[in-house]
């Protein structure tokens, strides 16, 4: 991990640099007036760009699900407290998650904004180096499994990345969702009344702010009233089970959705009746209830990887939480491509053509996404049917090279099984 840190710490140096010479970037222009023409960046100015972006992509692809994986190892099975302290470490990674990415949608584009983008790239450099001597810091102190050859070798591991193939599925609908909260419901908000007093706008692009606000509010909520009560009802550990936190999650975003086509046509209603702006809060609901649905989905979804994994296992399947994302939003291009070319005809538009919100049907699309937001979550309910059944209890790990114990990093057990089974 501290190589992979030193990778994006110098993607983030590269851009930084990058933005602050003139002679490795096109001059400034303004991207938004018609009259004036952009230079392109292209030869060895563009090289420079992608091979920043690229050494960033590679070493955020690999340093988040190995730090997660990593954090959970520390843990052992076989120690009551650290096996019920873990679905908390889950809860508290997830949170530092969303401040972090709080402060990125906050304070960073802040900086960015008033100082320049080789400054905010900077800041992102400097605390990526701090982030990784930090972790430097605690190298004596780490528990450290050695790797033990490919995760592809017993056929014991093979059919476990085949049974939870369905239910990673199931969550790339989940983030087309999260896609479009991204996108189309910032530009719905930049279509609607931005005035919180005489002189200060709310930015639309600050929306995307909202979900982790919620869940800087709610993970310790949830740790501290939900999780107590909840394990005295139903006498497991984490208070509901992994795969039941993800169905929760997966069931209350389709009213995400539900909302956001409400508030749109009414939205869209307003201005064509009366010339009106309705007030941006009223997108606030939206957002709200994604924040709820993630806090359930994606820490669900990291906690059911891990512990349903074989030793050596952990950070590949952890890895595919991350790959939902990237799917997730691959299919969000696909849909909403598909849907022009299905909905346009020779008389009229489609329903995402004409990139303004008061002649597109943005409701209908969202009413579409809801729907199959629904249907997603009935197929998770098969899956899980299918997944439960197909499960049977796993005999002891051998002893791990030199005589490592390693039966703290197998959570695959007859208990776990029988627990998921509760949410059917």
């Amino acid at each position: 991990m501290s190589l992979i840190s030193l990778v994006s710490v110098q993607g983030f140096i590269l851009l930084s640099v990058q933005a602050h010479l003139p002679q490795l970037r096109p001059p400034p222009c303004n991207m938004i007036s018609k009259e004036e023409q952009c230079v392109e960046a292209k030869g060895f100015k563009a090289t420079i760009f992608f091979l920043a972006l690229y050494l960033v992509a590679l070493g955020s692809g690999c340093l988040k699900p190995n730090m997660i994986s990593h954090g959970a190892d520390q843990f052992r099975k076989e120690d009551p407290c650290h096996s019920k302290k873990l679905s908390t470490y889950f809860n508290t990674a997830y949170f530092s998650f969303c401040v972090g990415e709080l402060l990125a949608l906050t304070v960073l584009v802040w900086v960015q904004t008033r100082s320049g983008m080789d400054v905010g790239f900077g800041v992102s450099a400097g605390a990526m180096a701090v982030g990784l001597a930090i972790l430097i810091s605690g190298a004596f102190f780490y528990r450290n499994k050695p790797p033990q050859g490919s995760i592809f070798t017993p056929i014991a591991r093979v059919k476990i990345i085949i049974s939870v193939i369905p239910i990673f599925a199931c969550t790339i609908i989940f983030n087309t969702i999260l896609a479009q909260l991204q996108t189309f419901s910032v530009q719905q908000g930049s279509a609607m009344n931005t005035r919180l007093t005489t002189s200060f706008h709310v930015p639309p692009a600050s929306l995307q702010a909202i979900p982790y606000v919620i869940l800087i509010v709610l993970v310790p909520v949830y740790e501290t009233c939900f999780v107590p009560l909840a394990r005295k009802l139903t006498g497991t550990s984490s208070g509901i089970t992994p795969l039941q936190r993800i169905g929760v999650g997966l069931f209350a975003v389709t009213f995400s959705m539900v909302a956001a086509a409400v508030i749109e046509r009414k939205r869209r209603e307003t201005y064509v009746d009366s010339g009106e702006l309705l007030s941006i809060f009223w997108i606030g609901p939206q957002f709200l209830i994604f924040g709820v649905s993630e806090m359930f989905t994606a820490v669900g979804l990291i906690e059911f990887f891990y512990k349903q994994s074989l030793a050596g296992m952990q950070s590949f399947l952890t890895a595919m939480t991350y790959c939902s994302y990237s799917f997730g939003f691959y299919l969000s291009s696909l849909l909403v491509s598909l849907v022009n070319k299905i909905t346009s005809s020779s008389s009229r538009h489609g329903w995402l053509s004409d990139n303004d919100l008061n002649k597109d049907r943005l409701d209908l699309f969202y009413w579409l996404l809801a729907a199959l937001s629904l249907l997603n979550f009935l197929s998770y309910l098969f899956c899980l049917r299918w997944y439960c059944s197909s499960q049977s209890p796993s005999p002891d790990p051998p002893p791990g090279p030199r005589g490592e114990d390693v039966n703290h990093l197998n959570f695959t057990s007859s208990k776990h099984v029988a627990a998921d089974r509760d949410i059917l």
